[in-house]
């Protein structure tokens, strides 16, 4: 799946590269619009009281995004156990076809106490969106 945004002058430093705290919240940010368009959308999740905090994030930096630049971030599921999920990411510049940043988010699921929980056993129907969504790009 495919998320796309504009890079802001705010998020580039004197240099007007992105400073390279940013992509943190680039990744979130594609992470987000991923559960949207498989039909999960975050603010579902917390409803049901259901949270999924981070646990570790891994990025490796290949060549800079600017300021103005479109970026496109392919992220997919690259594990579902049921407790825990991790999230793979590839950004490219739109324009130049040069990679940007690779990248891994992994989170775990919890209730509001930030207790660990199992999704198939408190939620079924999440469960199965989740485990479907493995294999597939929306």
């Amino acid at each position: 799946m495919i998320y796309q945004r504009r890079i802001n002058y705010y998020e580039t430093d004197g240099m007007q590269v992105v400073h390279h705290s940013n992509y943190i919240r680039f990744l979130e940010e594609a992470r987000i619009y991923y559960m949207d368009k498989m039909g999960l959308p975050y603010s579902i999740l917390e409803s049901e009281g259901i949270m999924i905090p981070v646990l570790g994030v891994n990025c490796t930096y290949k060549h800079p995004a600017k300021f103005d630049d479109i970026i496109e971030i392919n992220v997919k599921i690259k594990e579902y156990t049921g407790v825990k999920i991790s999230m793979q990411y590839e950004i490219t510049n739109k324009q130049t076809g040069q990679l940007v940043l690779t990248g891994e988010t992994k989170h775990c699921f919890t209730n509001a106490d930030l207790k660990p929980v199992s999704l198939k056993k408190v939620n079924l129907k999440m469960h199965e969106i989740f485990d479907n969504a493995k294999n597939q790009n929306f």
